[in-house]
């Protein structure tokens, strides 16, 4: 890496990347960083907080373990440990990815926001922004992914709200909404864990389902449901699994129609390829709810708005609760920083769909956007570092000659 521009004023220092610049220290930068590496490709990955992983290191509640096991989670090159368990538990996957880092020498450019990042076509570069330098090179690798920053709904009145209102990415245990009555509003993975946490302290969670939702046990008779499905993939079609899986689902935990928790038409793998609407892994949540210590409200159109004790609900029912709490999930930031490219949508996902969204045009490339969790960043690591390694030898051996 050279410098291209001396420090002139408030101007930043302009920086070349022999590399690829990527963008995101999250397990999709630290993977393709890895996969790079071992094909002799340099990179540089800029990273806006302090920390690698830090969706993981600062934005999870404590209780958090993997949903699916640890063979399904592990990034290109290295395997977890194995003396971890089945289902790595949050802190055990930071430690993981910490040794990732160390193992393949992977050293991020911390607290370096990327304000934009844009091709220029005179030069045949990316220039990547920083508050504080410009990086420039041919290549750019996006993988701040599909989780960047937390979705945080506009809801009426919410700022009229006296008691407490938490994202889930603040959220880190229950013991501060002890006894209290919480309206939780999400009902993926993130909202019935959350839930089933708030029950340890005596709180009464109120559970918003606006729409249908697909509810899987964690295990099938003492085997991953994921792993079950995956193996079944190799020789049924898709729909006939989905179907097995709906049918063992039934036997196992019952008919969560009866519960509110009603099940869309199209099956959970079609749905979660289709959409990229992951399943819930129930993990106790459903017998809470079945016990009536998680409270499920069916409200068609969800939460019309949230008064100064409670909130108000479109079908007209009207509920007092101590806090909220807002299981509402993340979404891509790349709109906001990514400019003059149409790659991606207004909603910061490829647009062409898996398996071929981890290439674009002019050397730009995405990692973490499958909808595919960790084993989609994998694989897209794997085929970019080749594609990248392919350029870089075939330029190193032109400037040979």
């Amino acid at each position: 890496m050279g410098s291209c521009k001396e420090e002139d004023g408030n101007q930043p220092n302009c920086l070349w990347v022999d590399g690829p610049i990527i963008v995101g220290a999250g397990p999709s930068g630290l993977a393709v960083s890895a996969c790079l590496k071992e094909n002799g490709v340099p990179s540089v990955i800029l990273e806006g907080s302090d920390c690698i992983a830090s969706l993981w290191q600062q934005k999870t509640y404590d209780r958090l373990k993997l949903h699916l096991p640890k063979q399904f989670c592990e990034l290109p090159l290295l395997g977890f440990p194995e003396n971890f368990p089945k289902y790595p538990t949050k802190h055990q996957f930071i430690s993981y990815m910490q040794y990732y880092a160390i193992h393949f020498s992977i050293e991020p450019k911390f607290k370096q926001v990327v304000q934009s990042a844009e091709y220029d076509v005179v030069c045949g570069v990316w220039r990547v922004r920083t508050q504080d330098c410009e990086y420039v090179s041919r290549w750019i690798i996006v993988a701040t992914g599909e989780n960047a920053e937390p979705f945080i709904p506009d809801i009426q009145g919410i700022e009229k709200f006296q008691g407490h209102v938490r994202h889930t990415s603040v959220y880190k245990c229950g013991s501060e909404f002890q006894d209290q009555r919480v309206l939780v509003i999400g009902c993926g993975n993130s909202g019935m864990e959350v839930s089933l946490d708030l029950c340890r302290y005596n709180a009464t969670p109120h559970i918003v389902v606006r729409n249908t939702v697909h509810i899987l046990p964690r295990e099938i008779f003492g085997f991953s449901t994921f792993a079950v499905a995956m193996a079944l993939l190799k020789w049924l079609p898709l729909w006939l699994v989905d179907k097995f899986l709906l049918m063992v689902t039934n036997f196992t935990i019952g008919n969560t129609d009866t519960l509110g928790l009603k099940r869309p038409k199209t099956g959970p793998i079609q749905l979660k390829n289709a959409t990229g609407k992951t399943p819930v892994l129930d993990v106790g949540a459903l017998s809470q709810i079945k016990a009536g210590k998680i409270k499920v409200l069916q409200v068609a159109e969800g939460v019309r708005e949230i008064t100064r004790k409670g909130a108000k609900f479109v079908d007209g029912q009207e509920r007092e609760f101590d806090s909220i709490i807002l299981a509402t999930g993340y979404k891509s930031n790349v709109p906001a920083w990514l400019k003059g490219c149409d790659f991606f949508t207004k909603e910061g996902m490829p647009k062409t769909p898996f398996p071929n969204g981890w290439k674009g045009d002019n050397g730009l490339y995405t990692v973490g956007f499958t909808r595919r969790g960790l084993l989609g960043t994998a694989s897209d690591a794997v085929k970019i570092a080749k594609d990248i390694a392919d350029q870089w030898r075939l330029n190193k051996g032109c400037k040979k000659h």
